[in-house]
């Protein structure tokens, strides 16, 4: 196995879920940035391992059973263009997520590249599909929180309307390595800030995409992200109108992750944090109904790296290797 763009966050945790993993042997690691270096020099969590970063330029695409790819969007793309894919492969990047071609070109930068399988075992059929595949596109971070706290209500057509509101909190490994002004620990500690408001977030037509598996009839969205001062965790609220009362609609979220290994619908008062998923593949949801607006809030959380990332990248490589989903993965969360 390989993982190309290893020195990122969702890169490394994807070194530490694999180097624990019984069945997926990690063969080689690839980053233009680190190439040369070792891999606990990147990753002081690995010491004592001795894997070299390679240069991604010598990767041989199809000298490995499986390659994952954590690569800034666009660059997966350009990468597999024009060769021919034998093996198995996970990008955890954007660019096979989105079917139309002109969502990609509004929201992302550079070529489209088409579209893989929708690496999302919960929502329907899609682990059939997954279990089919050579090639899945591990969903965004956002995106996986959002539809895991709407799919059951769009599937039942519980929505009074086709409008949903969605307010989230994301740790600042999110935003990736790279060195920016509002993730400096000066700027992000003991902060909350808003960032890509009023629509251009990339991962609003991920969302609305996904919640069109369960809906003919089209989703729209609003979604205001928040910059968290905290370094890996998601909390999402998702608001729409239902006419349902809140039993009924817990009963259909119960339903609708029956059987799931990693989907926890919580006691009816029960909410959901953070720091209880912290490296773990689980999500807790939330379900609950303000009677005086008719409005029904579902809250997710996450951790960004694993359920948003990495852990899922495993479960669809588990599905698409005919293992146990959640072999490999961690069940409880570390908590503190």
């Amino acid at each position: 196995m390989a993982v190309v763009g290893a020195s990122g966050y969702s890169g490394g945790e994807l070194v530490r879920i694999l180097l624990g993993h019984s069945e997926f042997s990690l063969d080689a690691v690839f980053a233009n940035s680190a190439k040369g270096q070792k891999l606990s020099f990147v990753h002081p969590q690995f010491n004592g391992n001795q894997i070299e970063f390679k240069d991604v330029a010598d990767l041989g695409i199809n000298d490995f059973d499986l390659v994952f790819l954590a690569l800034p969007a666009g660059v997966s793309g350009m990468l597999l263009k024009d060769r021919e894919l034998n093996k198995k492969y996970v990008d955890l990047g954007a660019d096979f997520r989105l079917i139309d071609k002109q969502d990609w070109l509004k929201y992302y930068p550079g070529k489209y590249s088409g579209a893989w399988t929708y690496g999302l075992p919960e929502a329907s059929n899609q682990k059939s599909a997954i279990t089919k595949s050579d090639k899945v596109a591990n969903p965004g971070c956002y995106a996986t929180a959002a539809s895991l706290g709407l799919l059951p209500a769009v599937k039942a057509g519980a929505l009074s309307d086709d409008f949903v509101n969605i307010v989230a909190a994301s740790g600042t490994t999110g935003a990736g390595k790279s060195l920016k002004a509002n993730l400096l620990n000066s700027e992000a500690n003991n902060n909350l800030s808003p960032y890509k408001v009023g629509g251009i977030h990339q991962h609003i037509p991920e969302i609305e995409q996904t919640l069109g598996i369960e809906s003919t009839d089209p989703i729209k969205i609003s979604f205001l992200p928040i910059l968290a001062p905290m370094p890996r965790g998601i909390l999402l609220t998702a608001s729409f109108k239902s006419d349902l009362p809140e039993d009924e609609i817990r009963d259909l979220y119960a339903s609708y992750y029956k059987g799931s290994k990693f989907i926890q619908l919580l006691e009816k008062d029960g909410l959901p944090n953070t720091r209880s998923l912290i490296g773990s593949n689980n999500a807790h949801i939330s379900v609950v109904k303000d009677a005086r607006n008719n409005l029904v809030q579902t809250i997710v959380a996450i951790d960004n790296l694993g359920k948003g990332a990495a852990g899922q990248a495993i479960q669809n490589a588990n599905l698409m290797f005919n293992f146990e989903e959640d072999h490999g993965l961690a069940k409880y969360g570390i908590g503190s």
